[in-house]
């Protein structure tokens, strides 16, 4: 583990220094200069402890990343409760828990991700279930009458904008409990030539740090009292896939751009992520955006992330012979992933088309316990018809920890 080797660097550069020390106060005792055995070893002794700083700055980031990594570890994979999500019935945890009898593995679920949360209404469940959703009433009539089983065929999904910062490779902390802090060195000190047996010239570093907490997305369905007696197994993909995709949908909305009251700050709304000029898309911009990046020193994995409108355009760029240039090209071999979640309103004028670069492992999701959902059948809507409103609640935050890890251009 990183924080044991942590702790031999520290512990061998405290000897090292107090060697240095213990030398240089014999000296000064004996009011003499250093003899060239005590020069010697004193310069040997710097420059271990010089290769020391830098290891330790290593290994710091890597305690740090480990710590992160362990806060991230899917509720799924605990080592106390390693258990799989096969045979995890939506459906039934939600039909259990309107009737306050939770079993199985949805009962162990529940008291894992409810730990630490006091009195919890409804039932929690794990976010790997649930990624989305979508509010509306479902009924037997009309186009939710084709849940009764007659017997049914797999339902297929409706189309749907593609979520991509997880993909990007947005950094995910999952199971956070409280308020999380993410330090960052911001500014360096400097560094400069003295002469021999001078006094260094001191300068301060500069720190920052995002802070994280839980804000709240939520979506609901009203569910009808015939579809709730006569949907059986099909409602459990409607469930699954469609309640929760408005969940992961706004999330992931809200990391591209946000802002708004109560929303996480995203890429396009962190005052701290600059823009490079745009215009109609080129390959000059996309470079302009990678040596925005470089001149930052950023080196992690990086990518282009676009709407429809921009990667329409660049399709169509042709050289002067008329073939049509390659993305690969265009964009100068990095990734470019395009998703209707990019905006297309930005700018003064609310008419231009965000095109981002960035690092995008600076992009930190995170997610406190699971998504929690709640049968409320005494609801005013429909307590008098016997159906139940279902309440779908996440709560997460976006945040950008480095926000010199992206740039963005507004492209016409």
């Amino acid at each position: 583990m990183a924080s044991h080797n942590l702790r031999d660097l520290q512990e061998s550069r405290g000897n090292k220094l107090a060697e240095m020390r213990s030398i240089i106060d014999r000296a000064e005792t004996e009011t003499r200069e250093l003899s060239g055995e005590e020069r010697k070893r004193t310069d040997d002794l710097t420059k271990e402890i010089d290769s020391l700083n830098t290891r330790l700055t290593d290994a710091q980031k890597l305690a740090e990343f480990e710590r992160l990594e362990e806060r991230s570890t899917p509720l799924g994979e605990n080592r106390e409760m390693s258990r799989s999500l096969e045979g995890y019935s939506l459906r039934k945890a939600l039909s259990e828990a309107s009737n306050g009898r939770l079993s199985g593995v949805e009962a162990e679920w529940h008291q894992e991700l409810a730990k630490d949360r006091g009195e919890v209404r409804g039932v929690m469940v794990p976010t790997e279930v649930i990624l989305g959703g979508e509010t509306r009433a479902l009924t037997t009539a009309g186009t939710s009458g084709n849940l009764i089983k007659t017997d049914l065929a797999s339902m297929t999904d409706r189309r749907r904008a593609a979520l991509k910062l997880e993909s990007m490779g947005a950094t995910v902390l999952r199971g956070l409990s409280g308020n999380l802090e993410l330090p960052r060195l911001v500014g360096s000190g400097s560094a400069g030539w003295v002469s021999e047996h001078t006094n260094s010239n001191r300068s301060d570093a500069s720190f920052a740090k995002k802070d994280m907490g839980p804000k709240t997305v939520t979506a609901e369905y009203e569910l009808s009292r015939r579809m709730l007696l006569q949907s059986n197994q099909a409602l459990e993909p409607i469930l699954r896939a469609d309640l929760a995709y408005l969940l992961a949908q706004a999330l992931d909305s809200a990391g591209i751009e946000g802002g708004d009251l109560d929303e996480p700050t995203g890429i396009l709304a962190d005052a701290n992520v600059q823009s490079v000029a745009g215009g109609v898309f080129s390959s000059d911009i996309a470079a302009d955006l990678i040596a925005a990046l470089e001149t930052d020193n950023v080196t992690g994995t990086t990518g282009f992330l676009t709407n429809k409108t921009v990667m329409n355009s660049a399709r169509k760029i042709k050289d002067a012979d008329g073939r049509t240039i390659p993305l690969s090209e265009l964009f100068h071999n990095e990734r470019v992933e395009s998703s209707t979640q990019v905006p297309g309103d930005i700018g003064v004028g609310s008419d231009k088309n965000a095109l981002i670069y960035g690092e995008w492992a600076s992009l930190y999701i995170g997610y406190w316990s699971g998504v929690d959902l709640l049968v409320n059948p005494y609801h005013s809507d429909v307590a008098s018809k016997g159906g139940a409103i279902l309440h779908a609640f996440l709560d997460a935050d976006v945040v950008v920890r480095h926000p010199e890890g992206f740039r963005y251009a507004e492209i016409d």
